[in-house]
Order: C-alpha cells, then sequence, then structure tokens
C-alpha cells in the first residue's frame, strides 16, 4: 500500500502527538500520517510510574485523543527507510508513505538489563512495559528495581505504596546522587528506607536469569538477590538510526536549528531524540521529559505548518517521590556551586546551580507554581552573588 499526506510524523510519543495538534490547528486542511511502532495510539507517559500505580489514572483515561485530529494512525510499524530525494519512507509491512513535510519523533530507547530479560525482567519505558509489571508487581510481592534516577526513584515509590517489597539498586552513593546537593541526597536515601524501600548503593546488576518462577540476579560485588520482578530504569539512548541512515546530521541525537529543522529542508525533529540550542542556558540540549516532548513537538507542527518563529522556550521537568515532589529548569549538576535556600530543611525549598555567577539551573522542591520564574532567572546574564539569591524565588507560590 502507498500512501500520501501533506505531513508525515513518525513516532507515537507525546511529541508526535503535540505536533498533529499544532499542524490540525494551523492547517484545517492538511493530510497528517502518523506511523508508530507502539500498538496503543498515543498517551500520556508520566503516569506508567506515578499516577496509575497510585490509581489516580486509569488507562483509558491516558490516551492523548491524537484520532480526533483527523490524523490517520498507522500503529504496530517501524519505519526501515527513508528516501529524502524522493520524500518517502517505508515500513516494515511493506508499506511507503509520501510526505510534503516530515516530522521525526522516534523518541529514545531504554538501556537494556545485561542479561537475556523475558517477562518478568522489564527496561521500563512503554505502556505494554506498564502492564507486564503490573500482573507481577502485587501486594507482597518482590520487586527489585535498578537504577535511582528518576524513573527508577518513582517507580521505588509507588510501588511501595500499593504494597510491594522493594530493593532498589544503584551504582551511585545515593539516590539522585550528582544532581542534587549530596544533603538533600543523603535525606532521600533515609526516607525511602523510613517508607520501607531497601536501597543497595554502589552497586550494579552484571548478570541474572529470568523464569516462570522469579528473576535471580547476580550483582557487581557478588551478592545474588531473588525477586518476582525486576524493572530497569537505566537511561535511554535518543532513537537517532533512521536519521543516521538519511544521512542527517547526528549528535548526542538530532541536530536542529532555531525552528527545529533538521540538516534536511523538509525534515523536523521533536521529543526525546532533538537536539537544540537554548539561548537561556547559550548551550545545545536534549531533554527527555514530558514537556519537552510537548513544547518541541507543539513547535515543530506549528514551523511545519509555516506558523513557528524560534524555540526558546527552556523546559521543566517533574517528580513525585512519595509525598514529596518537585519541578526543576535548567542544569541540576551537583558538580556546579549550588546554593540551598530551605524554609523547611529538604521538605521545601529552592536550590539553585551557578556556574560563573550565572543561574544554570533551578531546583523547586515542595515549591509550586514557580517554573516560569526559575526561566527568567536563568535567562537573566547575571552574575549573581549567592547571597542575594536566597528568598529571590518564594516559597509559596
Amino acid at each position: 500500500m502507498e500512501y500520501a499526506y501533506d505531513y508525515l510524523i513518525i513516532g507515537g510519543g507525546m511529541a508526535g502527538d503535540a505536533a498533529a495538534k499544532a499542524i490540525r490547528a494551523a492547517d484545517a486542511a492538511a493530510r497528517i500520517g502518523l506511523v508508530s511502532a507502539d500498538t496503543s495510539p498515543p498517551y500520556e507517559r508520566p503516569p506508567l510510574s506515578k499516577a496509575l500505580w497510585k490509581g489516580d489514572k486509569t488507562l483509558e483515561s491516558i490516551d492523548l485523543g491524537t484520532a480526533a485530529t483527523g490524523a490517520t494512525l498507522h500503529l504496530g510499524r517501524r519505519v526501515q527507510s527513508l528516501d529524502r530525494a524522493g520524500r518517502r519512507v517505508g515500513d516494515d509491512h511493506g508499506d511507503g508513505y509520501r510526505y510534503g513535510r516530515l516530522l521525526l519523533a522516534t523518541g529514545a530507547t531504554p538501556r537494556p538489563l545485561p542479561f537475556d530479560a523475558g517477562d518478568r525482567a522489564i527496561a521500563f519505558r512503554t505502556l505494554d512495559d506498564y502492564r507486564h509489571l503490573r500482573r507481577h508487581a502485587v501486594a507482597g510481592s518482590h520487586v527489585a528495581v535498578v537504577g535511582g534516577g528518576f524513573i527508577g526513584s518513582e517507580l521505588a515509590a509507588s510501588l511501595r505504596g500499593i504494597g510491594c517489597k522493594v530493593t532498589l539498586l544503584f551504582p551511585g552513593a545515593s539516590i539522585g546522587s550528582g544532581r542534587y546537593p549530596p544533603a538533600l541526597s543523603a535525606f532521600l536515601d533515609d526516607y525511602y528506607c523510613e517508607r520501607g524501600v531497601e536501597l543497595l548503593s554502589g552497586v550494579k546488576v552484571v548478570d541474572g536469569k529470568d523464569s516462570d518462577a522469579g528473576v535471580d540476579l547476580v550483582l557487581s560485588d557478588g551478592r545474588r538477590l531473588r525477586v518476582d520482578a525486576v524493572a530497569a530504569g537505566l537511561g535511554v539512548t535518543p532513537d537517532t538510526a533512521l536519521a543516521a541512515q538519511a544521512g542527517l546530521e547526528v549528535g548526542d541525537g538530532v541536530m536542529v536549528d532555531a525552528q527545529l529543522r533538521t540538516s534536511d529542508p523538509h525534515i523536523w525533529a521533536a521529543g526525546d531524540m532533538a537536539n537544540f540550542f537554548n539561548p537561556s542556558l547559550e548551550r545545545r540540549l536534549r531533554v527527555e521529559h514530558e514537556n519537552a516532548a510537548v513544547e518541541t513537538g507543539t513547535h515543530a507542527g506549528r514551523a511545519m505548518a509555516g506558523a513557528g518563529g524560534d524555540f526558546v522556550t527552556l523546559p521543566y521537568f517533574y517528580s513525585d517521590l512519595f509525598d514529596l515532589g518537585y519541578e526543576a529548569v535548567g542544569l541540576l549538576d551537583a558538580r556546579l556551586q549550588v546554593l540551598e535556600d530551605w524554609s523547611e530543611p529538604y521538605r521545601k525549598g529552592v536550590v539553585y546551580y551557578l556556574d560563573d555567577g550565572r543561574v544554570r539551573g533551578v531546583l523547586l522542591w515542595n515549591v509550586w507554581g514557580q517554573v516560569d520564574a526559575a526561566r527568567e532567572l536563568i535567562a537573566q546574564a547575571g552574575p549573581w552573588e549567592p547571597s542575594s539569591l536566597r528568598g529571590r524565588i518564594p516559597h509559596d507560590g
């Protein structure tokens, strides 16, 4: 089968959905096609590690409603070839798609566990991964969560909340090492332990065996651990294979200009795999969070339809950890100069990350409604005296 679209989107994540909606808003008569390897229509991803476990969301409620744009969804299909000269892509079913303008929103691939993972050992990222883990993660079951980053720390809290025995393993010294100030990371370790999460820091999973009865893990310190299921949040690798095969400029992700256009004038990129320049930070970024997916997808869609300017937004990200939560903007790197401004130590406050007197990142810890203020602060040239930042961002929105 051969299809033809004015706008073709490759990727069925939140960036692809946002682009389809932006295109439709700018071009009411557009023929829009979306090709996705996922068998489900585009859905919200954050609830996979948070709200679905807590019961705040249902599987039905996370559907993003992409079909309402009138876009034709080609699901369960992986694009294998991109012919830039002919403006045509081909999928693994033998079908072809011609386009006027193309968006690459192929996202990223989770780093795998170091052994053949079956139904009980999951590199956690997709809705199918959630469904697989949900079958084994029930009250009283023992689940190992591998990785102390965003996904790992969120999953550990969510699984403990439904009554699982949870062991959280990570190679760093503490939860969030390298991102949070050391004292805040140490507080989080104690906080998780108090809520019944077993922490194994400074270790990696080096081998394992997945069977119908459970998963046997071999750790880097020689210990062995038997669990009912494993969920790994080991980070992701941007899915740039198609772009590289087509000869587009690729570095850490697909390189795009201020309009989110690639090195081909008919192709844009958005979401986890797009590497864009941010003027506030004066550097290129590739951001793997919901807000970046939605913001870049929306902007790329507008730009493809001729309605977009430069993309200058500095995306933010957020997380929920038991009854703690935060929003953050910019670079959270504990190697920078860090100023902590707590109204209630490790419960409510703002952490500023500075480089040569310029604010490069802001962590809003249980402080809400201040993302725009944080963005504005990062956009200012400075330099700042650290003492002048105390109270700069109010702790009560």
